[in-house]
């Protein structure tokens, strides 16, 4: 199942070639700080059990140890990091409860916003999915699977947005962060970006004939997939899960 190009012994790569410059991003120095490390945890560059070490994430961001135990609180509140008094702070292992949890709510909230949207997308909406849709062509063409993770995560975001519900967005990423995370360890495996694709432009299909029934089964078929996905990992991998 689990593909040889995800390499999850990265333990003894240097943080500061793991986390993106804090540049990159904007807000505060302790927001900056939470983004950068967020993004690494959820694209797997610090792996599920990996310590965190705050001397080496200051060096590597060039930061005081303030922003970065800022930054290591509001991960632990978002449950991707774990803070053992006297032993130190942890990657957080997964959870397929929480998998599930997290996929149940993403999946109420996405099937009924793709039924909404199915009676009231516009010609200009298709036009910027069908774009959005030519790029991950393209990008498994090439084999890129971080490019096509991009485009992917923004087609979502494009469908709950199109809605008009301003929230909807931010509620499905809070909902979605465990799977998020658990989602990029089956991206590599040989078949799966290909798979992908097809479901979104079976999503496509439906939004382009305005049709809501059809909307909501090619969403719920495409999320459910995933979920399927990742269920044997737990199996292949105890290591990367914790102990139920």
């Amino acid at each position: 199942m689990l593909n040889s190009q995800v390499d999850l012994s990265q333990d003894q790569i240097p943080a500061v070639s793991r986390l993106r410059p804090i540049e990159a991003f904007t807000g505060s120095l302790a927001l900056r700080t939470y983004l950068t490390l967020r993004e690494a945890i959820i694209a797997l560059a610090f792996r599920p059990g990996e310590a965190l070490r705050k001397p080496e994430i200051c060096d590597a961001l060039g930061v005081s140890r303030s922003p970065v135990s800022e930054a290591i609180a509001r991960l632990a509140a978002e449950g991707l990091v774990d803070v053992v008094p006297q032993a130190g702070t942890f990657v957080a292992r997964f959870s397929m409860d929480e998998i599930r949890e997290g996929a149940f709510l993403r999946e109420a909230i996405e099937l009924a916003g793709i039924e909404a949207l199915a009676s009231i997308i516009t010609d200009d909406q298709l036009v910027q999915l069908r774009r959005n849709i030519r790029v991950q062509e393209a990008l498994v063409q090439d084999g890129d699977v971080a490019g096509f993770y991009q485009l992917d995560a923004e087609f979502h975001a494009l469908l709950l947005s199109f809605t008009g519900h301003r929230k909807l967005g931010q509620v499905a990423a809070t909902a979605w962060v465990h799977v998020d995370r658990a989602r990029q360890l089956i991206l590599p495996v040989p078949g799966r970006v290909a798979a992908t694709l097809t479901e979104h432009q079976a999503i496509l299909a439906a939004l382009v004939a305005r049709d809501p029934a059809a909307a909501r089964d090619a969403m719920r078929g495409h999320l459910r997939q995933l979920l399927t996905s990742l269920e044997p990992l737990e199996r292949e991998r105890p290591e990367l899960f914790a102990p139920t």
